[in-house]
């Protein structure tokens, strides 16, 4: 595995998911890899109005949230109007495999797609595939 630490700790990641103790697994595992700069919501609307405030690189979303779920929130994020933002690169973290749920997912461009429970290879390889399509490694 190589380390990528240095690029890592300028990448700012959002996590947005309901079961707390989901979001503290998923933020060790960031910290393990050298991840640094990370932010919580507990749902799709906190979510939204984190990003909004934050403006993470890489968001990390559950579907299965109320009151706005994963899907309604990237519906949301890429009908802005704002570019740069509108194109944030989102990740669904979640155990929902159905075939409607994944090509909702690809119709709203989502980024990636991680099946629960996450481990940390998986994280690291999808990470690191989507910070070299955005040119950061």
């Amino acid at each position: 595995m190589s380390d990528n630490r240095g690029v890592y700790e300028k990448v700012r990641v959002l996590i947005i998911e309901d079961e707390a103790f989901t979001r503290q697994m998923i933020k060790g595992l960031l910290h393990q890899l050298g991840f640094r700069l990370i932010d919580e919501a507990a749902d799709g609307e906190a979510g939204f109005k984190e990003l909004l405030r934050v403006k993470p690189l890489i968001v990390l979303c559950d579907i299965h949230m109320t009151p706005l779920d994963g899907l309604g929130f990237l519906a949301k994020l890429r009908g802005l109007a704002i570019p740069g933002l509108r194109d944030t690169t989102v990740i669904f973290l979640t155990a929902d495999k159905q075939t409607n749920t994944v090509m909702s997912a690809k119709s709203l461009r989502v980024d990636g797609y991680l099946v629960k429970p996450v481990s940390l290879a998986n994280l690291k390889a999808r990470l690191d595939q989507q910070l070299q399509r955005i040119g950061m490694l």
